[in-house]
């Protein structure tokens, strides 16, 4: 007898992934599929962010209700539906089968099971007892250390459906490494809303110290790299615990979304100018740092000379990597019933203005590796040309900070192992797009 189809679409940020991943460890009598017109169960795991997620959410909803077949059953979960669950529940009693938000991934085989709808009081925590199926790598997982967090900032209403800050054990975190070290995984990624408080809800105040110590005692794992950071939470320690580690990658992410003084203040970050700037210098000073930071465009009260505060500290400091975000007016959030709204045709300037400035930089900052020999990892064939293999930096973060096209390989005798780890020399850039030669196994 054929297995049942599943469909399912993970949208928003990393750590929605895990939790996505441990909906299909749950659901593994269904075989996925890519097509959901053939679907017999689709599940969308929705963002509810900001602005721009939320209809990003919706427009899946409404597409995938659209072309599913009459017999399917679709499943509506995630941070949108736990957010709006009274709205939702009523305005898409047409489209959606089953409701859910973020505390019932565990059982939503029983969900789907008894077709019916589940909000638990609590948000849901993955862990080393759930089996998670992880997707898009053969060799790269996502480790989730916290839910929750403890931090008041104006503009996001995560805290509202994620509640406060609950950190795992070190023990769960190793036995699920080790887990997934078994099954052939060796490079990682550890996440979570606010990382560097890791811990701190348990009254240790160096989580992440105490993470790196473990995982660097964990046999199978290669490579590694921490998420973010945030600027209170982080200390001078921790960065150089981070660049001493033989296995942590020295990379920082840090989301510092300004550089005014008065914006941050507005914002509730927790540092001011003068502090972020020592700390991001201190960053700057470690060997081979590499440093990803987001900011916002038209907080409330951003001023014309707090934006181009911002637009010089992105000239001068010359992050690796960085996001730009127009500010979303959410309800719930403190910034919501702030005066001094900047207007929406500002904002979209503003934007547009830092990322070109961004992108100046991304640009000039590939061109300074033509010439590097560095570790890459090798995915598969590019789908610009069969003749170009995807590749990144070991030290990159999955899926956000690249793609490197390999267009050579020295190892003539030898064909290139896909989700291995070879030496390659950076030799040229076409677009945004690195080209690289492969010269020696890893």
């Amino acid at each position: 007898m054929d297995k049942k189809k599943l469909h399912l679409v993970s949208l928003g940020c990393t750590k929605n992934l895990i939790d996505s991943e441990v909906m299909l460890g749950k659901l593994t009598d269904y075989a996925i599929t890519d097509d959901p017109t053939n679907a017999d169960l689709i599940i969308v795991n929705t963002c509810g962010f900001i602005q721009s997620a939320k209809e990003e959410s919706l427009n899946t909803i409404f597409e995938l209700d659209a072309k599913r077949k009459e017999s399917s059953v679709l499943v509506m979960a995630g941070c949108l539906s736990e957010r709006y669950k009274d709205e939702l529940k009523d305005g898409l009693k047409n489209e959606v089968d089953i409701f859910t938000g973020v505390g019932d991934y565990d059982i939503i085989d029983k969900l789907v099971e008894e077709k019916r709808d589940q909000f638990s009081k609590k948000v849901f925590l993955a862990d080393d007892s759930v089996d998670r199926v992880v997707t898009g790598s053969t060799y790269h997982a996502y480790i989730k250390l916290s839910e929750g967090c403890n931090q008041q900032c104006s503009f996001c209403a995560i805290p509202s459906f994620k509640g406060k800050l609950n950190s795992r054990t070190l023990d769960s975190i190793k036995l699920e490494v080790e887990k997934l070290v078994k099954q052939g995984y060796f490079d990682f990624s550890f996440v979570s809303q606010d990382s560097s408080s890791y811990l701190r809800d348990h009254n240790i105040q160096d989580g992440l110290e105490q993470l790196i110590d473990m995982v660097e005692k964990i046999d199978g794992v290669k490579s590694a790299r921490i998420l973010y950071l945030y600027p209170s939470t982080t200390t001078l320690e921790l960065i150089k615990k981070i660049s001493d580690s033989p296995l942590f990658h020295t990379y920082y992410d840090m989301p510092l979304q300004h550089i005014s003084s008065s914006v941050l203040k507005t914002m509730k970050r927790g540092k001011g100018s003068e502090q972020i700037r020592e700390l991001m210098d201190y960053m700057k000073q470690m060997p081979n740092s590499f440093i990803r930071s987001t900011f916002i465009a038209g907080h409330p009260g951003e001023s014309v000379e707090d934006f181009n505060e911002l637009c010089n500290y992105l000239k001068e400091y010359r992050f690796d990597r960085v996001n730009i975000f127009s500010y979303s007016d959410e309800d719930g959030t403190r910034a919501y019933n702030l005066d001094q709204k900047v207007d929406q045709d500002i904002i979209d300037h503003r934007a547009e203005v830092l990322g070109n400035i961004v992108a100046d930089i991304t640009n000039q900052k590939l061109h300074e590796e033509i010439g590097s020999v560095v570790d890459v990892i090798v995915d598969g064939e590019s789908s610009e040309h069969e003749y170009l293999l995807s590749a990144r930096k070991l030290s990159w973060a999955a899926d956000i900070d690249g793609e490197i096209y390999i267009n050579d390989n020295e190892l003539k005798d030898e064909k290139i192992v896909y989700g291995k780890i070879y030496r390659a020399k950076i030799t040229d850039i076409t677009g945004d797009k690195l080209l690289a030669t492969i010269i020696s196994k890893g």
